[in-house]
């Protein structure tokens, strides 16, 4: 068996089995897999009075307003600590090294210590997994990754630091990444992918990761959500380019769009229903190659197109742009005809009302984006068609199956090998998936891509400019601090660092809890104070 292929088979199995195991006996399998391994390990007897001292200090110090969850905590595990000794020895694995020392060492920064914490309940927040572990790393000197496991679920955080910048005593805590919400029951193969590109072996070998810094520079870069979008979008335009060739579209001489324009309705469909998928909206049998087979009746189904209309036409117009209590068959007697809000395609159907179980939990979209762009008028000199949802013109518009099947090419192959989520990443906190912004992002940038002999685009013709949120966030960071820096003195008087040391609060030091790094107790007051008089935000 390929190696990659049974790394990655052990990963699953091990999630698979995490639930039944000691937490620390099952983060130490994991992390073996991954090639982590060391002899500084700590014992229960040891966490145990660091849990109980981290608890305390929780309760005297934590911001009330900080949802730290204390009252779920079950249990804390320091599980081991990889310093450059043993990335050293993953270097040469066929060596066996001796260690001096197989104590934690407490004040060693340039170290990863692996931490699992067992939290009681079916479900955290981002902003709950995120504030514990920003909590968890200020009482350390070394950089740390949480291993969280709540229910049938566990999520890995981490959160990058650096040196203060006039103080190199002091250490700056920054953004908290996580992979959240690994299912321990199924995980889903995005999770395994982003756990397989942690391989301390392959890095070594592919990375030239040699020691600590090398190895924190290569995680920050397999953790950044900017880096993971640019990643997804370069495969997403190669499919739009297979499908704009592939594909067949209506030429109606009444209307014509550009096959550009059909495909980038298509993608910007199936997105925002891949979104709205991790809500359990949409039925994932739906898009089980295994499952829809048994569901249409072509007997090729690699080289047919009966999947977008049969399947996704009927989801896009007759279930997400129809409401619940008015969906149902088209008669049989051609009254709808021109109706584009009835189910259509029954003799493409082994079981019709077995297909349309898939769609009773999927809710009605008050929305644009699922309309049908068809002519309600009679075609002729008027009517057109141009997602063609008929009964008697659909062969105008072909589109494959491989299309969206394919194991390599495939658009639904593609999307499962990502996490998505529908919580937008913030300054302070992100998770390794696509969020919402791809959206914005992925339909502007294809729309770029039309006209391109007269130098116009869509975009231009239409308005559709989409805002990134990293430039939204820059502008209303820089108003706050105009504002602030107008209203409250520095009391060293340098007002150029003054200004930095506010971009610092608003980035990082979420409600004031890390302020004190960077503010003496007179400018702290004062900012409150200010912030108050603003109604900025509840400080």
């Amino acid at each position: 068996m390929n190696s990659e292929i049974a790394i990655k088979q052990n990963i699953e199995n091990a999630l698979k089995e995490f639930d039944n195991q000691p937490i620390r006996d099952a983060a130490t399998h994991l992390l073996d897999i991954l090639g982590y391994r060391s002899k500084r390990i700590s014992n229960d007897a040891f966490d145990n009075e660091k849990y109980d001292n981290l608890l305390e200090s929780a309760l005297e110090t934590a911001n009330p307003s900080k949802k730290l969850c204390i009252e779920r905590w079950q249990s804390y595990r320091r599980i081991m600590q990889i310093t450059d000794e043993e990335i050293k020895q993953q270097q040469t694995p066929e060596k066996q090294f001796s260690f001096e020392s197989t104590d934690i060492n407490e004040n060693l920064r340039t170290s990863y210590m692996f931490v699992a914490v067992e939290l009681d309940g079916d479900a955290f927040t981002r902003t709950q997994l995120a504030d514990i572990t920003r909590f968890i790393c200020r009482k350390s000197p070394y950089s740390i990754m949480v291993m969280f496991r709540y229910s049938d679920y566990l999520s890995l955080a981490i959160i990058n630091r650096r040196h203060h910048k006039r103080d190199p005593k002091k250490q700056v805590l920054e953004k908290v990444t996580l992979i959240k919400d690994i299912n321990l029951n199924k995980p889903i193969r995005a999770h395994i992918e982003i756990i397989y590109d942690l391989y301390l072996r392959n890095l070594i070998l592919t990375q030239e990761v040699k020691n600590f810094d090398t190895l924190h520079d290569e995680w920050e870069k397999i953790l950044n959500t900017e880096e993971l979008n640019k990643k997804f979008y370069r495969k997403l335009f190669k499919w739009y380019q297979w499908a704009i060739e592939t594909a067949t579209f209506p030429t109606d001489e009444n209307r014509v769009i550009k096959p550009e324009e059909h495909v980038i309705r298509l993608i910007t469909r199936l997105l925002f229903i891949w979104f709205i998928k991790e809500k359990a909206w949409i039925a994932d049998d739906l898009f089980n190659e295994e499952q829809i087979k048994d569901l249409l009746t072509e007997d090729d189904f690699d080289n047919g197109d009966s999947y977008y209309r049969a399947v996704l036409q009927n989801l896009f117009f007759a279930t997400l742009n129809t409401e619940i209590d008015k969906r149902r068959f088209s008669k049989a007697n051609n009254a709808d005809h021109r109706n584009p809000s009835v189910y259509r395609y029954k003799t493409q159907m082994r079981d019709p009302h077995k297909l349309l179980k898939r769609f009773a939990q999927t809710p009605f979209i008050n929305g644009g984006l699922f309309d049908c762009l068809d002519s309600f008028k009679a075609t002729g000199e008027q009517g057109y068609r141009i997602d063609c949802f008929s009964d008697n013109q659909y062969h105008k518009l072909s589109i494959p199956n491989k299309l969206f099947f394919h194991p390599q090419q495939g658009l639904i192959p593609l999307l499962e090998h990502y996490k998505f989520t529908v919580e937008e990443n913030t300054p302070i906190d992100q998770e390794v998936a696509l969020d919402p912004e791809l959206l914005g992002r992925a339909f502007e940038n294809l729309l770029a891509t039309i006209n391109p002999e007269t130098g116009e685009t869509a975009r231009k013709q239409t308005g559709s400019y989409y805002t990134p949120r990293a430039i939204v966030d820059y502008m209303v960071e820089e108003a706050l601090v105009a504002s602030l820096s107008q209203k409250c003195q520095p009391t060293d008087g340098d007002t150029e660092y003054y200004n930095e040391r506010l971009r610092y609060l608003f980035d990082y030091a979420k409600m004031f809890d890390d302020a004190s790094i960077w503010f003496d107790d007179n400018e702290i007051n004062a900012i409150i104070k200010t912030i108050s008089e603003l109604k900025i935000l509840d400080p």
